[in-house]
């Protein structure tokens, strides 16, 4: 019974991530210029593309460019940018908010970059390093996930643009293929657990002490 009750638990604390073809849930997460931004503020596009992203990691790093030059190609197009940051600043100083303010504005990021504070967004999409992307469609169905292309070094270099390719194949009305490739990247820094509660300390039974 204990084997169960904990497996329960844990599953039910653990959301179990999304795959292709699942509607991601709404989220609402604080963005660099101190505005909430949620999902739904996205209704009216055709799709978006999530990427998990972050100031320290040298992958995020090497994509930062691209993933400007993603927003510039395709929010015209109706599938914007909103990139997010997991990371726990007690982890990471580099990736506080006041950081990623800093960064935003140093590099003129075009889209919201939000902090899940909390961090239970990136659980849900089941991001695990940075950068990670979630290309969804205007359903909010998941239709890609994986990497932006297949050369963090060079892009000049890469030969699939895997984001591209699946924005204009929803474009086009089809399904993304492929739909999902493995994403490198730093993972995500994860925020350590609270520290246990101190032990109850006992009080003397002063009831037993009168009595003798």
């Amino acid at each position: 019974m204990l084997v169960a009750y904990l497996l329960l638990t844990m599953s039910a604390a653990t959301p179990k991530a999304y795959s292709i073809g699942d509607l991601a849930e709404g989220f609402s997460l604080k963005n660099v210029d101190g505005t909430i931004v949620s999902l739904s503020d996205y209704r009216d596009e055709k799709g978006v593309i999530v990427i998990f992203t972050c100031n320290h990691c040298p992958f995020a790093q090497l994509y930062e460019q691209r993933i400007i030059d993603l927003h510039r190609m395709f929010a015209p197009m109706g599938f914007p940018v909103v990139a997010i940051n997991p990371n726990s600043p007690r982890i990471i100083p580099a990736d506080s908010f006041e950081k990623m303010q800093e960064r935003a504005k140093q590099k003129k990021y075009p889209f919201a970059y939000l902090i899940d504070e909390e961090q239970t967004v990136y659980p849900k999409f089941g991001a695990t390093r940075t950068p990670h992307v979630f290309v969804l469609d205007g359903k909010r169905a998941v239709r890609y996930i994986g990497a932006i292309d297949n050369n963090a070094e060079d892009p000049n270099a890469s030969t699939q643009r895997w984001v591209e390719q699946a924005v204009h194949a929803l474009l086009r009305g089809e399904m993304p293929n492929p739909h999902s490739t493995k994403s490198n990247g730093c993972t995500v820094k994860k925020a350590p657990p609270p520290p246990p509660a101190p032990a109850p300390v006992p009080t003397p039974d002063t009831t037993a002490q009168r009595r003798r």
